[in-house]
């Protein structure tokens, strides 16, 4: 095809088919008819038909295309459908005489048809944001779809086509006409011309095959996998297929990503790496990926803004310029360099550092082992209580360490606590690409290497043969563009000899690029390409140890057992907090709303303090008689309910429920226990017993004992009756239970419930539900356990004690979690009677229950619980922060109900507001996405589809609103 040809066809509008013209062709030349709807084509004119037994796509195209093109895009369909492990395809319908084209006249102009089988599956165009998983599966399904059609071959896919990159510069000319915004034309012009400068010298290096050339978020079909994840596993629109390079293949995937990408480029490193490992490239090929996809961006918007010139009422091309805009900005972000660097990396090319033999010393007066070298990182010794919030921290501390030892400096790769921002949906630059070094004024300064002197504002560069170091807080010596020797004095460290200088160091590959000081920890290597360390310099001490999170996971996995899990497929390796704040090794910080162990918030001084001062005192046990015990127990027997003062301290929520147990049986002398389904209450024998929640364990229905008489589940919500008055119908469920227990003879020892349904997600018992339950067990000698573990302590905001807000007063109070704040402590109040009874059978020991330092740390919690008025804080953070999530539910049909009080609270999401179809999946996928911005939170409940909403008691208005706000955010990328 000539150049010319070419040009008629990218001025093509749609073909001129109407919906109905297009349903006559379908009946009179397919047999074919039912309800047809149009979908969005560049070029061709496309509609979908519903015949109620199939659906089907009508696909109409200009003349200008040739029949021997269309023939090709035939045959590649056909080639796929018999490759084992190819990506989904679409069948090819023949018409009703038998042919796979047939040409046809609408209105006196000519068009080419064809009819193909509808591909089931969700397109990824409009889904705002993809998960890694999402995007790692679409490289690996373009690669793939390569490797089936690497043996294709047919004469058709020697064709001109203005998407073919080999001709992206040309074609890019032709296109850029149609700009009329010259600033914006020049800017798209010269893009272009950097791209195809790297792409050159690489060509005739880089392999050509039958490549699909459109395996975009357009042209893809997904289906969701078990978490909800949309899996891109079949391929539509072969319009583009040609004979090209391999590698400009993936360019195009890859292009199509940024738009997904928040900005981030790197975003489409996991597809790079997933294509690399189905269907290896080569290194010539890597090297020229990313101007690839830089030219691909270039012809995109340049297209787009072309075709809206031709065919303004296209409005699928319309809304596509908007995406092809955000990719072009996107891939114009950030340096060439970072990107080759960081595709190379994954192709296992390192990037090779400069050579320094024959350099001199940077500071020749200072000997590099008399260096001290400070830790700023996330698990420095130098940071407590949020100290390092202080901006100034940093060199406070740089300072104090170079008056104790004449010079120190900074570490180059460290994650620097200093440069975490909390309450931020991106991860904030924390990966320190320079050495700063504390010494005194006054020290000389000097070339290691032969260069020439840029002043760069307020900074010195000295530019030498591919490298370039970068100098702040130097007196400079010698003027701008000075040449200078390697060993010359270029200038002197700030300052006088009687007081202390900075002078900040950084190495550069990249002449006259501005390089960051800071990376983060998501293009941390691909930096560190372009900026090398001060090594180089200063030898391998100032470089940080890297965190391998990965690895430190796989000897996690080696000897942890593996019932004991963690949190997220890949999770963060958290190493410090403050308050509501969660810090992990590479310096991220997350807004922690899951953790109801953590009641104060972390890392709280008083708490620290307190403890600290107990344990150099003493750490024994209860049976030795010191003060910390009898005024713990006091002040819990103070909080209860009267006539409830007799505490027994143990370690953790299943001991105290363990031990709750055993109580009711020795004083009712039964064994028969009432729970409630939904439930769970801890993992020692008994009080697993009594935990229905088959999201813990998905056996527990039909594995307990037979002394376990569980009810129905009082779920005011989702459960058999319906909203806060149904505690009737619920009570008299649980009559038969009651009467089959009287029947037996056995008697019954009590029930055991949560006054506010925790597990469930904060679900509050129908109202006089406990009332009516307590009344029914005491009347047959029992006892009636409440099971504050998670709902008790303040958590409420409205309510110290979940039972409170049913108006009953329990024989029994288990407590633990809140109460130590994270210190292993629990908790059972009960009466003297009850607690006499236990004795009868012989006494109880706890080896760490009460001990010194635990009634310590719990009456420590205590006194901040008051101090800092947190029952207060989580009533008014609670209350907004519940409205704020009921408005959800008035823009997200996924959304159901919010449940719960005060910093207690549970968002069910269902797939139907009618079926209330729970959104397992769903809600595993927007957990992970939280985790993406910055918000740490779990599902809870039976079918795992509620949100378990249970953040430190200290949280604040701007945090609840950081939470509400990055929900939103994720609701409305698609769910």
């Amino acid at each position: 095809m000539t150049d010319e040809a070419l040009t008629d066809r990218m001025e093509l509008p749609r073909p001129d088919v109407t919906p109905e013209e297009a349903l006559s062709i379908l009946e009179t030349h397919y047999g074919l008819s039912g309800t047809i709807s149009e979908l969005g084509s560049q070029q061709d004119r496309n509609y979908r038909l519903d015949t109620g037994n199939g659906r089907f796509v009508l696909k109409i195209c200009h003349m200008a295309y040739e029949t021997l093109e269309l023939e090709a895009q035939n045959a590649a369909i056909h080639h796929l459908n018999t490759i084992e492990g190819a990506p989904r395809v679409p069948h090819l319908l023949t018409s009703t005489d038998g042919q796979a084209i047939v040409a046809v006249t609408v209105r006196d102009q000519t068009y080419q048809v064809r009819v193909l089988e509808y591909l089931e599956g969700e397109s990824l165009t409009h889904r705002k944001h993809l998960p890694k998983s999402t995007v790692a599966a679409l490289g690996a399904l373009c690669a793939r779809l390569a490797k089936a059609l690497a043996d294709f071959e047919h004469p058709g896919l020697e064709r001109s086509l203005q998407w073919d990159l080999r001709r992206a510069g040309p074609v890019a000319v032709q296109l850029l006409s149609a700009i009329t915004d010259s600033a914006a034309r020049d800017r798209i012009a010269k893009t272009m011309v950097l791209a195809v400068r790297r792409i050159q010298p690489l060509a005739s290096s880089l392999r050509v095959q039958a490549v699909h050339h459109d395996v975009t978020d357009d042209n893809v079909v997904s289906l969701p996998d078990a978490h909800g994840r949309l899996i891109p596993d079949g391929v539509i629109d072969f319009g583009d297929i040609i004979r090209g390079w391999l590698v400009g293949d993936l360019a195009v995937t890859c292009a199509s990503l940024l738009h997904h990408a928040d900005g981030d480029p790197l975003y489409i490193l996991p597809a790079i790496k997933a294509y690399h490992e189905t269907y290896p490239l080569t290194p010539e090929e890597l090297k020229a990926l990313w101007p690839l996809i830089v030219a691909r961006a270039v012809i995109l918007v340049a297209s787009g803004e072309q075709q809206i010139s031709i065919d303004p009422e296209n409005d699928y091309a319309r809304n596509n310029l908007e995406h092809e805009r955000i990719i072009f900005d996107t891939a114009m972000s950030v340096p060439f360099e970072l990107m080759e660097a960081a595709i190379q990396k994954i192709g296992g090319i390192e990037q090779s550092l400069p050579q320094n033999s024959g350099w001199q010393a940077l500071l020749p007066e200072i000997n590099t082992a008399d260096i001290a070298y400070l830790d700023l990182g996330v698990q420095s010794r130098h940071f407590a209580g949020g100290n390092w919030l202080n901006s100034e921290m940093d060199w406070r501390l740089l300072a104090r360490v170079a008056n104790d030892s004449g010079v120190a400096a900074t570490r180059y790769g460290e994650y620097r606590l200093s440069r975490a921002s909390t309450l931020s949906a991106k991860p904030h630059s924390t990966f320190a690409l320079h050495s700063d070094i504390c010494l005194s004024g006054g020290n000389p300064v000097a070339a290691p290497f032969a260069g020439r002197i840029d002043f760069r504002n307020h900074h010195l560069v000295l530019i030498g043969d591919g490298i370039s170091l970068h100098l702040d807080g130097i007196e400079p010596s010698v003027e701008d563009g000075t040449e200078v020797e390697a060993g010359q004095t270029i200038g002197t460290v700030s300052g006088d000899s009687n007081s202390l200088g900075g002078l900040r160091i950084q190495l550069c590959t990249i002449n006259g690029l501005e390089p960051p000081l800071f990376a983060t920890a998501h293009d941390a290597d691909a930096w560190s390409a372009i900026c090398p360390s001060p090594s180089l310099l200063f030898g391998d001490n100032c470089n940080a140890p890297r965190p391998d999170t990965a690895a430190l996971l796989t000897r996690r996995k080696a000897h942890f057992a593996k019932p004991q899990k963690n949190y997220y497929d890949a999770p963060p390796q958290m190493e410090r907090g403050w308050k509501e704040h969660m810090y992990d090794v590479e310096g991220r910080a997350y807004l922690d709303m899951v953790n109801n162990v953590s009641i104060l918030g972390h890392g709280h001084t008083q708490l620290a303090d307190a403890i600290a001062d107990q344990w150099l005192k003493l750490n024994t046990n209860s049976r030795f008689h010191y003060e910390a015990l009898a005024e713990f127990s006091e002040r819990l027997a103070a909080l209860a309910p009267e006539g409830l003062d007799r505490v027994f301290l143990v370690n953790s929520g299943s001991e105290a429920n363990d031990l709750a147990l055993r109580l009711a049986w020795a004083h009712s002398g039964a064994h028969n226990m009432l729970c409630l389904l939904e439930g769970y209450h801890g993992w020692s024998v008994a009080s697993d017993a009594v935990s229905t929640s088959i999201a813990d364990n998905p056996q527990a229905l039909s594995t307990r004992p037979a002394w376990v008489h569980p009810l129905s589940a009082p779920n005011t919500y989702r459960g058999e009756f319906r909203g806060s008055e149904s505690a009737s119908d619920y009570l008299a469920g649980a009559i038969p239970v009651l009467q089959a227990i009287d029947n037996s003879g056995q008697g019954l020892a009590g029930v055991i419930a949560e006054p506010v349904y925790g597990n469930a997600g904060g679900i509050p018992l129908p109202d006089g539900y406990l009332a009516g339950l307590y009344a029914e067990v005491r009347a047959r000698g029992g006892v009636c356990i409440a099971d504050e573990v998670q709902v008790g302590y303040g958590r409420l905001g409205h309510h110290f004690w979940g039972f409170e807000q049913q108006g009953v007063v329990p024989d029994i109070i288990t407590i633990a979690k809140s109460m130590g704040n994270g210190h292993p402590l629990g908790a059972v109040i009960t009466s003297q009677a009850i607690a006499d009874s236990l004795e009868r059978e012989g006494y109880f020991f706890s080896s760490s229950g009460g001990s010194p330092v635990s009634c310590v740390a719990g009456m420590t919690v205590l006194d901040i619980l008051r101090e800092e008025n947190l029952q207060e804080n989580a009533r008014q953070v609670g209350d907004h922060l519940k409205g704020r999530l009921a408005a959800l539910i008035e823009k997200f049909p996924i959304a159901g109900a919010v449940h719960g009080m005060g910093l207690y609270l549970g968002l069910e999401f269902v797939r139907d507001r009618t079926t209330l179809e729970p959104a397992t999946g769903e809600t595993a996928a927007i957990c992970e996405r939280l985790l993406d911005l910055g918000v740490l939170m779990q599902p809870t409940g039976d079918h795992l589809n509620v949100l378990k909403i249970k953040p430190p008691l200290c949280l604040t208005i701007e945090s609840a609103d950081f939470f509400a706000d990055m929900l939103e955010k994720v609701l409305s990328e698609g769910w």
